[in-house]
């Protein structure tokens, strides 16, 4: 079984050929950071515009680098929300105009499953196992119960993670994108120099927030300025990057843990917490996730840095684990800007969740 995967949900142009064996036989990505950057944040159109230029010779060096031809393909899957529309489309249209030539099974899949699946495509993950999933557009907890089967537990009630990473750095002067910025800035930093609080912490339920929190890092900003001056040196900068990145990881940390007690309510044998999507490649994260892990008896799983960040490689392997279930899609899809993995779940509300 090999599969080639394309992903054009936000601002990352991806394409990867996966073979059944969890071999990743070639993951191209082409970031689109240079095009946003200054603009301070992703331009919907900047976007698409990019994907449509580069995506067909991206598949051409994904095929070229596994030492493939369309001929030897089992199937083609491409992301089919949820994301940025126009970037979706073009990666839909591309990846069924290739299944239609070809004659090959074509498969859409949920970005969000692409990121849940991804720690089977890197570890030997049995489900069920409990998922935290952060990125720029999603924070969610969710019981993976096997393939196209989730139930979410909780959602951010405003902001992802994510997302207050990208406005925290922003206000910081520490660019974009805010993720890796904030933790450069944070491992020469005191994480416990401000007193930021902790959104939701010991609060009933797993959903999260952290528009509050983003409201007293400007804060906390201002009343600096006014007294140390403009700029900020370096050192509070570093300073505020690593108590906000605490704070952060408080948040997701207690929240976390409410969703263990949960899962072990309904699985007894469920032993795994998995972490994934774009803010799981943040270290300081993972060490206290893998604390919490270590503390409630379970293993942490998190896929490597590069399958955390949008890619093709884990938009290949969920059309793998698809299409041996026979769940393919017709060339009738239609591409998707809101996609819940739990259709189920109810709405929170004030819920600023992409999905």
């Amino acid at each position: 079984m090999l599969i080639l995967g394309i992903e054009t949900s936000c601002d990352e142009t991806a394409a990867a050929v996966v073979d059944g064996e969890r071999n990743i036989r070639a993951d191209i990505v082409l970031s689109q950071t240079e095009l946003h950057t200054p603009h301070g944040g992703i331009v919907p159109e900047i976007a698409a515009r990019a994907h449509l230029e580069h995506l067909d010779h991206l598949i051409g060096r994904a095929l070229k680098e596994a030492g493939v031809s369309f001929a030897d393909l089992s199937a083609v899957a491409a992301t089919g929300g949820p994301g940025l529309i126009g970037g979706v489309i073009v990666g839909v249209m591309t990846g069924k105009a290739i299944a239609f030539a070809r004659n090959l099974p074509f498969l859409a899949i949920n970005h969000l499953e692409g990121h849940a699946l991804s720690a089977r495509l890197s570890h030997d993950v049995e489900f069920p196992y409990l998922l935290l999933l952060v990125s720029g557009g999603h924070c969610q907890l969710l019981i993976v119960e096997g393939v196209g089967r989730y139930m979410r537990l909780g959602t951010t009630i405003d902001d992802a993670a994510g997302e207050a990473f990208d406005k925290t750095a922003k206000l910081l002067g520490l660019g974009y994108p805010g993720g890796p910025a904030i933790e450069r800035a944070a491992k020469s930093g005191d994480p416990a120099r401000f007193a930021f609080p902790r959104p939701l912490k010991g609060r009933p339920g797993c959903n999260f927030s952290f528009a509050g929190l983003k409201t007293a890092v400007r804060q906390q900003v201002e009343a600096t300025l006014e007294e140390e001056g403009a700029p900020l040196s370096p050192q509070t900068v570093s300073d505020l990057a690593a108590s906000f990145q605490e704070a952060v990881a408080d948040s997701l940390v207690d929240r976390t843990r409410r969703a263990i007690d949960i899962f072990r309510e309904r699985y007894q044998l469920g032993r795994a917490l998995v972490v994934a999507g774009g803010v799981a490649a943040n270290t300081r994260l993972r060490q206290r996730l893998s604390d919490l892990a270590d503390s409630e008896g379970m293993r942490l799983v998190a896929p490597p840095q590069r399958l955390c960040t949008d890619n093709a490689a884990m938009i290949a392997w969920a059309g793998i684990e698809r299409l041996r279930l026979g769940l393919t899609d017709g060339l009738d899809f239609s591409p998707r800007p809101r996609w819940p993995l739990d259709p189920n779940a109810p709405k929170v509300i004030g819920a600023g969740v992409k999905a």
